[in-house]
Parts: C-alpha cells; structure tokens; sequence
C-alpha cells in the first residue's frame, strides 16, 4: 500500500513502525472551466487590482488581516521561528473510550500499514490486539506537512487507523441550537410515533448498499453526451405540502409497514402529555 507519511507511534519506550496511507477519496466527477467559443481551458491569472496587472509569484507574500482592509506582513523567516521540528513520530498522549470521542471532531481517515518486516510488525499487531480486547483508542499528536495534529488511533477490522482530529476550538458552538430545542415540546403520543418509524427501518450498517445516486446520473449524463443522445429535462418535483405533523407520523408507520393503513395505539390516540426539553440546571460557580 502506498505511504504518504513513515514514522513510528511512540508508545512509552515502545516504537512501532507505521506508515501512514489515505484511507478515503472522493470519487466525484470533475470539471474544467473552458471558453465556450473554442473549448480551451481557462488559466487562474495572479492578478492585483490596485496595480491592473499580472504579478508573479515573487512578488507575493503572506499577510494576517487585523481589520478590514490592514494587514501584518508575514516572511518566510516568521514562519520559520515558530515552525514545528519534523518528527517521524505519533506519540500517544492517552487511551479513551472510542464512544467518548463525538464524531463532529473527526477530520480525515487513514490506515496506519505496519513494517514490511515481520519482527518491527509484532509491536504493531501487540498493540491492535490489547486495542481490540480492552476496546479503548489512542488520543496522540504528530506532525504532518509542517502542522501539528491532534489524532485519534483505532482498531479497524484486522489493521490499526487514524483519524486526524479537530481541536477544540475548531468545532463551532451550537448552544442556540440546544436552546431552541430545550423550548421546544413534543408529546407523548408524537414521540410513540416517532419510535414506531424508527423501528420500522432499522437494520445494520452496510456501506455497499448505498449509493451516490447524483454521482451516477452525471456519468449517465456525460456518457450520453459523448454519445450523441439527447439529455431530457426531468419534470419539476413539485413542492410537499404542508401536513399535521401527527397525520405525516402516522402516514410514514403505514408506508413502512406496507399497509394503506396504520392501526392505532389507544396510548398514541389520546392526547397525551407533553414533554419540554430543558437546558440542564448550571453549576454555581
């Protein structure tokens, strides 16, 4: 498997050798800009509208915007000072719960690919299996392409992978959105519902089973193009109309149980009481 990356997780005294390969690749259709009278592509021009010209690529720098409009002029040498030393090391800082970790911090994914040797893969293997028993993950921080990392270290399937982690002040807020919900109220025949239609469509995850459609229509549609047919216009969808939320619940148990109608809970028939989400009470300081 191709490397991007090789180095070692550093491990107490221990040293395993890894090398670190891309795990995912969106497989989307690109394009190009070209001009329409004689199909060139177009060239991104470096251009500065204070001077109306074309610069080059010497006579660019970097700069930090403190206010609108001024900028702190920042040299290669600035940069230098405060660069990062290479290291060819993960070293793991601590051993978690993989459920304590939020999906909402994962970035990128990568397959960590043991040494070619047998005798540096045993380490490697080591650590995957009391990974796998004891059903923990390894929180560390390495350096790739002059930036610090924040990563997470996980058993997957028979082989070790990483994900690259965003840091705490990288993930936005959403405590307008918490509060929104904690005024909010729902009752208790709308919430039987609701676990009716999740239960009516629960199963295990299968990756394979879903596709990107859209993904596949824009093939379909280059390759008629190339071919010479004519692409037709699909008929606007027309916009859903705005039903009772209970009457839409209802509606959704029928269809995924295959029936014209849903037979009704006396529990869910009658009114119910109501539940309001609220914010957990705060700490005094």
């Amino acid at each position: 498997m191709r490397t991007i990356w090789n180095g070692s997780i550093s491990l107490g005294l221990v040293n395993i050798p890894i090398g670190l390969a891309v795990a995912t690749q969106r497989k989307d259709v690109a394009f190009r800009t070209l001009h329409r009278e004689c199909k060139t592509p177009i060239q991104q021009k470096r251009y500065c509208p204070f001077h109306e010209r074309e610069v080059e690529r010497d006579e660019l720098v970097k700069g930090w915007e403190v206010s609108k409009g001024e900028y702190v002029i920042v040299e290669e040498e600035d940069l230098e000072a405060v660069a990062l030393q290479r290291s060819n090391s993960i070293e793991i800082l601590r051993f978690v719960e993989l459920a304590q970790v939020d999906p909402v911090y994962f970035d990128r994914t990568y397959y960590l690919a043991p040494a070619s040797a047998e005798a540096q893969r045993r380490p490697y293997v080591l650590l995957l299996e009391a990974m796998k028993e004891t059903k923990m993950a390894a929180v560390g921080k390495f350096v790739l392409w002059g930036k610090e990392n924040l990563c997470l270290i996980r058993p997957y399937e028979d082989s070790l992978a990483l994900e690259t982690l965003f840091f705490g002040e990288d993930v936005r807020s959403h405590a307008e959105i918490e509060e929104a919900v904690h005024e909010t109220e729902v009752n208790d025949a709308e919430l039987t519902l609701a676990r009716q239609v999740i239960e009516s469509i629960t199963g295990e995850f299968d990756p394979e089973e879903f596709k990107n459609e859209y993904r596949e229509d824009v093939r379909e549609m280059l390759e008629a193009k190339v071919s010479g047919q004519e692409i037709a216009k699909p008929e606007p969808v027309p916009e859903a109309p705005v039903v009772d939320l209970m009457e839409a619940l209802k509606r959704s148990v029928a269809e995924s149980k295959g029936t014209a109608k849903a037979p009704a809970r006396k529990k869910a028939a009658s009114g119910g009481g109501t539940r309001k989400r609220r914010a957990p009470a705060r700490k005094s300081a």
